[in-house]
């Protein structure tokens, strides 16, 4: 399931220069601070999950960073970790998520950096999933080129594809 983008709208901006956005592949002393990103409540309760306990997390983490078939990256805003994306395969179809840490909501950092991302990313269908309550997350999909599949689950999950 993608996480939370942002609550205020992604490409708000409030003066000053755009931010400093750039991915780089994921080192073990991001993983912690991925744990404390995803353990923020509302990041949580936008992205209609339950926040993990630190050894599963560590392990997802470690799983993700070894399996060739995922492709992982850190986001770096202004030279600080603002959080991560991460495309692997589930249910026989590749699947985006990302998760950023709340103080880079807001700022256009969820759309750019999976704008880079699908740059890099060149297989496609790509699909992602989203909290129906999450509108700003579905918004980052939807400027990154991705259309709803028709996959509702009650309103509670929406599916998301990017074909071309």
């Amino acid at each position: 399931m993608s996480g939370p983008a942002a609550e205020a709208g992604d490409n708000a901006r409030v003066g000053g220069p755009a931010p400093d956005i750039r991915l780089r592949p994921v080192g073990p002393a991001d993983v912690p601070l991925f744990f404390e990103y995803q353990r923020d409540p509302l990041a949580a309760r936008l992205a209609g999950t339950a926040p993990a306990a630190r050894r599963d997390h560590e392990q997802l983490w470690h799983d993700i960073r070894t399996d060739p078939a995922t492709l992982a990256r850190t986001v770096v805003v202004d030279g600080a970790v603002a959080g991560s994306i991460t495309c692997w395969p589930q249910w026989e179809q590749r699947q985006v998520g990302y998760w950023f840490g709340r103080d880079h909501w807001g700022r256009g950092v969820a759309t750019t950096a999976l704008a880079l991302f699908l740059c890099e990313l060149t297989i496609r269908p790509v699909h992602a999933y989203v909290a129906g309550h999450n509108a700003a997350s579905a918004r980052v999909l939807e400027k990154c080129g991705f259309r709803r599949d028709g996959l509702e689950r009650d309103g509670a999950v929406l599916g998301y594809i990017l074909e071309a």
